[in-house]
């Protein structure tokens, strides 16, 4: 599979979710404080909410529906109740800050 072109870097705000949906899978990207782009899997693993809605503080997003936190680095859930992770996918931003994911490319679940 090839990555899909989903935004620039210039289209993401620091610490705010992007939702975008490739191939029928729906993703979360985030460009955190440090300007590093992260993308994760946009359902919560415990209630079916999309974390895109959620609040993002340094490198993880909280969803807003049962306060769950989950890593943007690693897909892990920080707290309760959440307790299965979320996918994490590959990021490329080349050259002109354009970012692209593939959604078969999975860092980490």
């Amino acid at each position: 599979m090839t990555a899909e072109r989903v935004c620039t870097l210039d289209e993401l705000e620091v610490n705010k979710a992007f939702r975008v949906v490739l191939e029928g899978t729906a993703i979360v990207v985030v460009k955190d404080s440090a300007g590093e782009v992260h993308a994760i899997g946009d359902t919560c693993t415990h209630g079916d909410i999309s974390l895109a809605e959620g609040f993002v503080e340094d490198d993880a997003i909280e969803c807003w529906a049962h306060g769950s936190t989950f890593s943007l680095r690693t897909g892990k859930p920080q707290n309760l109740p959440a307790y299965e992770p979320v996918p994490v996918f590959v990021v490329n931003v080349d050259a002109d800050g354009v970012v692209s994911i593939d959604p078969h490319e999975i860092v980490s679940v």
